[in-house]
């Protein structure tokens, strides 16, 4: 088994097609297919199922790509280290839950390197993509937070995939609403002051959602709920039913613009509580230098952030 024919195997899986697999990667297709037989021969196992609509992954299959994810990761981390800079095109990805510190510390990372040399991707996702996608490798680095509430459920999946969480800051419940709602010339809102809103929370779908909520929300009832899949979506509700959500105080004007306010949440609401904002990466895996870039800056802007807001 070599490199070669993991990095074949990976590509294979992400295009679903010999053909464009091996247009990818700049070989005939029938030397392609003659690799991957090779590898299946020696492992024992059947990795693809060929089918006139292309090919997918078997069961043995998908377990097989999550190993080989890791160990061309580990290798493209040392070829970053070490090989000519011109040999390879380096990939970082980040996925995160909607942060907009995450994106504007991605703005930042980026701007110190010739992304002409770089594949970079981030990704505002579900909770539980935020965890898929780490675990794959499909991105070296995940943001999401922890509470009392979520952290047994959690910290149970992360350990499962050898996923390791460390925090970046603590924080309790910020209201998050249109510079123009009723409420935004508060200097802290109560709970039962909301009754009158609409809750705004992002979508998450499946069983576990319950627990992978974004919001410090999921152990409490709200009178009007709307659910939503994307950030933008949120913001022109809030502007349109005056809908409000919580998060955790740290937002960036300059990707969001100043039109929102953030307002405190009082300590005696039921709906506070503190959230431990964190970054996720696989078990003992050493960042890459675009990871410790991009972790630095993250912690640069919440250490500005939250002097902001205890001013």
């Amino acid at each position: 088994m070599t490199l070669q024919q993991l990095h074949y195997a990976i590509v294979i899986s992400e295009t679903g097609s010999m053909n464009k697999a091996a247009e990818r990667l700049y070989i005939a297709q029938p030397s392609l297919t003659g690799a991957m037989q090779e590898l299946e021969r020696e492992l024992g196992i059947t990795i693809f199922h060929r089918s006139g609509r292309g090919v997918t992954l078997t069961n043995d299959g998908q377990e097989f790509i999550d190993y080989a994810r890791q160990v061309y990761h580990q290798y493209e981390t040392l070829a970053e280290k070490y090989a000519h800079p011109n040999e390879l095109k380096k990939k970082f990805g980040v996925t995160t839950q909607h942060y907009s510190f995450a994106v504007k510390a991605f703005v930042e990372m980026a701007k110190s390197f010739d992304t002409a040399k770089y594949d970079f991707a981030i990704r505002e996702s579900k909770t539980r993509e935020v965890i898929d996608d780490v675990a794959s490798l499909r991105s070296e680095i995940g943001i999401l937070y922890l509470s009392d509430f979520n952290r047994n459920v959690i910290t149970k999946i992360l350990r499962a995939n050898d996923i390791e969480f460390h925090e970046l800051m603590d924080c309790k419940s910020y209201v998050f609403l249109w510079k123009n709602h009723p409420l935004a010339d508060r200097t802290e809102i109560h709970g039962e002051e909301l009754s009158d809103y609409p809750f705004l929370s992002f979508e998450q779908g499946g069983n576990d959602s319950f627990y992978f909520s974004e919001e410090l929300s999921s152990m409490n009832d709200y009178s009007q709920t709307v659910k939503v899949n994307d950030r933008a979506t949120m913001v022109n509700l809030m502007v349109g039913l005056y809908g409000y959500t919580l998060c955790s105080g740290i937002v960036c004007e300059e990707l969001n613009g100043g039109d929102y306010r953030v307002i405190p949440l009082s300590d005696d609401s039921p709906i506070n509580g503190v959230m431990k904002v964190g970054y996720i990466v696989k078990k003992n895996q050493i960042l890459s230098s675009v990871g410790k870039l991009y972790i630095e800056k993250i912690q640069e802007f919440l250490h500005a952030a939250q002097g902001g807001l205890s001013n």
